[in-house]
């Protein structure tokens, strides 16, 4: 029996806070309170974590980063109980975590971060390092050597103090404010370079306080969680949230082992699945009937969900997929559909205690009910600025509001609807194009399984040129002429070009940059030809 809270109860409860001001305090509260309870079950190395065996790995983390140097220290370890233990140590010792993305170029990440919040440390991993091929960078320490340079009499002291009651234990680590750092995070550069986005111990904590009412979360729930906590997707929703109500997190380090997911989810009666629509189509086509019984929430997000893929899952698992809407500079979520709040299409209602205004792309004038315009958001969950850059600070918050960059409408009933990125429109010929709605109408048109993407591609002579980006072979005048029925002759494609897949962020994210450039590339090789 799937127990959901009345909408009107979410509403009354958004005055509600988790009790510690910071994160790693209030994992102090939990651990004490579920001592007992299987914290951490994680799949990659196998390995089983109560959340009295959390604290005293925690523990003794935070003593070793206690003697690095003071500020930041970076992490790069895959989704594991090893990476939850080590993010936590880190704030327990007073340093502020940056999460490095290692799914593409992590030399270059690793390299990037340094540079960008000027520090050295990067805690890592041998095993990773040697899976991906990525050299030695100097500032790296692995987490297997930090383990095993770990005592005996370190780990009966880590234990004892564990064993201490809670308040006692937190003056025993690293205090901190609400609005001091917690994390530092780069947006996912896939139109430009990446920013350094802080988040602070308020912003994470008031984002769970704001969702956990809309889908009534208790710590019977089980999570499962594959997402990259480089990713604030992962990271809030799959790390902090499970671990603040004292849940059980199933980790496995490769989303895009499909089979291996669904089975995990089967076996463990995993009531939680979030994840891109990209890694959703995975679990669809590897998944067979019963893998998702136990499922009480399947939330998309990072990327449009299309209706296709909600189809697949209501058709074969009788499951229904809520699609949500979030920014790295939100905590992330933003908006969200729920069992009691559901419209397809939609990216839901915006969640409680957050503000959302739809502004006039060209006048900044308030947008009517319907109608399209940027979207900006004000609330506790909103970072507290680009670190080092307050040029792009001061660009993205203005009097409080932080502008998404994205476009979006809210109709009459509150529910918000996301129609692409600012940067995703193109004008031709004095008028707006939605790329996205392009995407919209060409993915209803493809084979099951294929995906597209729509681009634009400079013009000397027109100014602009759309490109399709598919992953099928088309009768490309078949199907002009049944987009022709729901766009205007400008919007339609001028170009299809044909590849095998379309290039994603470690995410899971659709590569836009990447795909952009490559198919600039390849048209330019043509017209040379």
């Amino acid at each position: 029996m799937r127990i959901l809270l009345k909408q009107e109860l979410c509403y009354q409860t958004t005055n509600t806070k988790l009790e510690a001001d910071v994160l790693h305090h209030k994992f102090i509260d939990i651990a004490k309170e579920f001592s007992k309870k299987l914290a951490i079950h994680d799949f990659s190395t196998n390995k089983e974590l109560t959340y009295q065996r959390s604290l005293i790995a925690t523990l003794l983390l935070s003593r070793v980063f206690s003697k690095m140097d003071k500020g930041f220290i970076g992490i790069m370890i895959p989704t594991s109980a090893g990476c939850v233990l080590t993010k936590i140590g880190v704030l327990m010792s007073g340093r502020i975590p940056v999460m490095i993305n290692y799914s593409t170029g992590a030399e270059h990440n690793a390299k990037y971060a340094q540079q960008k919040c000027d520090f050295s440390t990067i805690i890592t991993s041998k095993a990773l390092l040697e899976k991906i091929e990525c050299p030695y960078v100097e500032g790296m320490i692995y987490i297997e050597d930090i383990m095993d340079s770990i005592s005996s009499a370190q780990k009966v002291r880590a234990a004892l103090t564990a064993a201490l009651p809670g308040s006692i234990i937190k003056k025993l680590v690293h205090g901190g404010k609400e609005d001091d750092t917690a994390v530092i995070l780069f947006t996912s550069g896939s139109e430009k370079d990446p920013k350094a986005v802080q988040l602070t111990h308020k912003n994470i904590l008031s984002n769970i306080d704001s969702v956990t009412p809309i889908f009534n979360f208790i710590s019977e729930d089980i999570f499962f969680c594959a997402l990259p906590y480089f990713h604030v997707f992962g990271l809030t929703v799959t790390m902090w949230l499970p671990l603040c109500h004292g849940m059980k997190i199933l980790t496995y380090a490769n989303p895009l082992d499909y089979k291996k997911v669904c089975t995990i989810i089967r076996e463990q009666k995993a009531t939680f699945l979030v994840g891109t629509p990209s890694f959703f189509w995975g679990y669809l086509r590897k998944s067979e009937k019963g893998d998702f019984d136990s499922l009480r929430i399947a939330m998309a997000g990072a990327d449009k969900c299309p209706d296709s893929l909600r189809d697949g899952f209501k058709t074969k698992h009788d499951i229904t997929i809520f699609e949500g809407y979030g920014a790295t500079e939100c905590s992330p979520v933003i908006s969200a559909n729920s069992p009691e709040n559901n419209r397809p299409g939609s990216v839901g209602k915006p969640v409680p205690g957050l503000q959302i205004r739809i502004e006039n792309y060209e006048t900044g004038e308030k947008s009517g009910l319907g109608e399209d315009g940027r979207i900006l958001v004000k609330g506790d969950s909103v970072m507290k600025g680009y670190f080092n850059d307050f040029e792009q600070t001061s660009l993205h918050i203005r009097r409080g509001w932080y502008d998404t960059g994205d476009m979006g409408n809210i109709d009459k009933d509150g529910y918000l609807w996301h129609v692409g990125r600012l940067k995703r429109f193109v004008k031709i010929g004095g008028e707006m194009v939605s790329l996205v709605k392009i995407e919209d109408v060409l993915e209803k048109l493809l084979p099951e399984d294929a995906q597209c993407c729509i681009v634009e591609i400079p013009d000397s002579i027109k100014g602009a040129r759309i490109v399709a980006v598919v992953t099928a072979d088309l009768e490309e005048k078949k199907v002009l002429k049944q987009m022709t029925k729901q766009l205007p002759a400008i919007a339609l494609p001028k170009i299809f070009l044909v590849w095998e897949t379309l290039p994603k962020m470690g995410s899971g994210k659709i590569d836009f940059r990447t795909i952009s450039e490559t198919a600039r590339e390849q048209l330019s090789r043509k017209s040379v030809a």
